[in-house]
């Protein structure tokens, strides 16, 4: 059973400010993509919709899309916004995962 990836609230808002400064749709695009130093990496993007195949999760008006081909390697994962002295990034907490790197953006089964 997979389940659709969740924006967690600092997530959602960080998206939120972003396509409201782009006067894009407030929908962030997750896909996975081979590559990264542990085999696959996370990919963000604004979308303008949702495809019809596509997992959509929603958190304050904000929506996530995930691919069916990605939605295998991201089941239950959430996404969050993570602001340190390293710089701001959107973190995947992949339950999944079974490696990671000191990046935090690629990972693998």
């Amino acid at each position: 059973m997979t389940s659709a990836p969740y924006l967690t609230d600092a997530a959602a808002a960080r998206v939120a400010a972003i396509a409201a400064k782009q006067a894009q749709p407030a929908i962030l695009r997750l896909s996975v993509e081979g590559g990264g130093c542990s085999g696959f990496q996370y990919k963000f993007a604004l979308a303008q919709a949702a495809e019809s195949d596509d997992a959509v999760s929603e958190n304050a008006g904000v929506k996530l899309v995930v691919d069916p081909v990605s939605l295998d390697l991201v089941s239950g994962s959430s996404v969050d916004f993570v602001e340190s002295l390293g710089g701001a990034a959107f973190r995947v907490e992949n339950p999944q995962a079974a490696a990671g790197c000191g990046c935090g953006s690629s990972f693998g089964i």
